[in-house]
């Protein structure tokens, strides 16, 4: 890439950035996902979708002709109960797919994984089943109705009043082209958005000094070790973003992150040392979410 095209690029990614403040008062830094992004992450989801579902018509078409043609009472039957099963098995996974992944700790189907994005919610707290259904429910209106309106406008076979309906639910299908924040329709009715997420590896390591080495701070001396319980709050969604607020080093974040964290763990180690703490914090946690993937387990973030 060329340092013209470089710098496009940082400063595309620059408009997409966002800050959200958390139920906690804590302000966190987003960046929006691209509309690219989200195309190729829906892409790839329906792709998978549709293998799949190809993969199943082809097994239960072969059961059903097998059962059909064996020549065995209640054949048909048997035949035709495969095809009614496959029917609402399809259904089940067409709409289970995005609301079992989108409300698992990652908030991300496989194709959002993959593009590198997540769901989440506006207001930086917890994405809620509620939020992921509401977004998900609009999804055929939004994508699906107009594509069908648009194909029959284009037969010929749609008067004055169906096209202007199409063009009514164009509206819908190029909604995230119409906001800076590419959000759906669904997601302005659940009040989520979609951003850029962490990959599921630990960044490398923080290079910090002091407490985050020895757990002890240069500043006051103080001793700063962390028990079990009081690390196993937090998961690598948490870690990344403490990281984050560490290379920045704003007074203010470094203060607000502080109080939040001495207020979940139950600490009161006073003032004046925020980073000390959190530099141990940060160094404590990370060994134990890295032990934790040694023997295969994962913890996404607090709630899961």
């Amino acid at each position: 890439m060329t340092a013209a095209g470089t710098a496009r690029h940082r400063a595309q990614r620059a408009r997409r950035m966002r800050e959200v403040v958390t139920p906690e008062g804590i302000a966190l830094p987003f960046t929006v996902a691209s509309r690219a992004a989200r195309a190729g992450a829906l892409i790839i989801d329906f792709i998978i979708l549709f293998v799949t579902a190809i993969a199943m018509a082809i097994g239960a078409f072969y059961l059903a002709t097998s059962l059909a043609l064996d020549g065995t009472a209640g054949g048909e039957e048997a035949a035709e109960f495969i095809f009614v099963a496959y029917t609402l098995i399809w259904f089940v996974l067409w709409n289970g797919y995005f609301l079992a992944l989108e409300m698992g700790p990652r908030g991300a189907t496989i194709g959002k994984r993959l593009a590198g994005i997540r769901v989440a919610a506006r207001d930086g707290g917890r994405l809620t089943p509620e939020a992921v259904l509401a977004r998900n429910l609009l999804r055929d209106i939004e994508l699906f109705l107009p594509l069908a309106l648009l194909i029959s406008a284009s037969s010929g076979e749609m008067g004055a009043a169906g096209i202007a309906g199409a063009a009514w639910f164009l509206v819908f299908l190029l909604f995230p082209c119409f906001n800076r924040d590419a959000l759906r329709a669904g997601d302005v009715i659940a009040g989520t958005w979609v951003v850029e997420a962490p990959r599921a590896s630990l960044a490398d390591a923080l290079s910090t000094g002091g407490a985050a080495r020895e757990g002890a701070s240069t500043v006051t001396g103080a001793q700063y070790r962390f028990g079990e319980e009081e690390l196993a709050i937090y998961g690598e969604y948490e870690l990344q973003t403490l990281e984050g607020v560490l290379r920045d080093g704003d007074p203010e974040t470094l203060e607000a992150v502080h109080a939040a964290i001495c207020r979940k763990i139950g600490w009161n180690p006073g003032r004046g040392d925020e980073r000390a703490f959190l530099e141990a914090f940060y160094a404590q946690l990370r060994a134990r979410l890295e032990g934790e993937m040694r023997f295969g387990r994962r913890k996404a973030d607090k709630f899961s």
